[in-house]
């Protein structure tokens, strides 16, 4: 059975049949707990990004600000992509993605607090603290095995992340014509918008099922040692589209106090 059949870019099976043996013999093997040791190391440098540019809006120094929100969005972006077709880079480039998304997330969770922040106090503090719980959540479960990485719920999230991706694709096309779509706008309250971004925060919170089975089975496999920062870099990804889908969700629910 293929180890990594997934929806995932940055986690597939093709990644690791390339990097098995030479790198194992040279360096050592991939732990599970080496790779949540660099995953921590990560989530560090993106507090870290995040810090910095949280700071930075500020009237003075909107500009930069700006500025710095911007080459953390398409410098995560490009950082990502060259580890997805080089894994071997992700020692050295994974915590470059850390700092970089920090930016970025910083950068939106500022701008969302600005605008939500009178009526919904604490958006971001609790679009954090949701993130982690719903994490922790998900990890209980696929500890105790109450939900299993079955290759039926893989195929699942598979086509729910392919159908997630072509919604959004169509309307960023759509929106070169002018035609917008307001459930889409983070300031859309309606039931029919909720409902889609609790659609899915629960496709990201399945999608972290099939990352810690990726991560074990990748150890127990003996993947080698540097596949410990690709997998952290791909466990952090879902972490980053699970925190910006709770931030949307809150916002839409802030718009409806206004």
């Amino acid at each position: 059975m293929a180890l990594f059949e997934s929806s995932n870019p940055t986690l597939s099976q093709k990644i690791f049949d390339k990097s098995h043996a030479i790198e194992a013999e040279m360096n050592g093997t991939m732990s599970v707990r080496g790779t949540m040791n660099k995953f921590g190391f990560l989530m560090l440098m993106v507090v870290g990004g995040a810090a910095y540019s949280w700071h930075l809006f500020d009237p003075m120094t909107i500009s930069s600000f700006y500025t710095v929100m911007m080459v953390g969005v398409f410098g995560g972006f490009i950082v990502a992509i060259a580890m997805s077709f080089k894994p071997d880079w992700a020692r050295f480039l994974a915590p470059v993605y850390g700092l970089l998304e920090g930016l970025a997330l910083g950068g939106i969770s500022a701008v969302v607090n600005q605008q939500f922040g009178k009526s919904y106090p604490g958006i971001v503090t609790q679009a954090v603290g949701l993130t982690f719980g719903v994490a922790f959540a998900m990890f209980l479960l696929y500890n105790f095995r109450v939900i299993k990485a079955t290759e039926r719920l893989k195929s699942i999230v598979s086509t729910a992340i392919l159908g997630i991706v072509i919604f959004y694709f169509i309307y960023w096309i759509l929106s070169f014509f002018g035609v917008s779509m307001s459930v889409m706008s983070w300031n859309d309250g309606s039931p029919l918008g909720i409902g889609i971004s609790l659609f899915i925060i629960a496709i990201a919170a399945l999608r972290l099922v099939i990352d810690f089975d990726m991560i074990e089975q990748g150890a127990a496999q003996g993947a080698p040692k540097y596949m410990e920062w690709y997998c952290a870099f791909g466990l952090l990804v879902t972490i980053v589209w699970l925190y910006i889908e709770i931030l949307k969700l809150l916002s839409r629910l802030a718009s409806r106090r206004n």
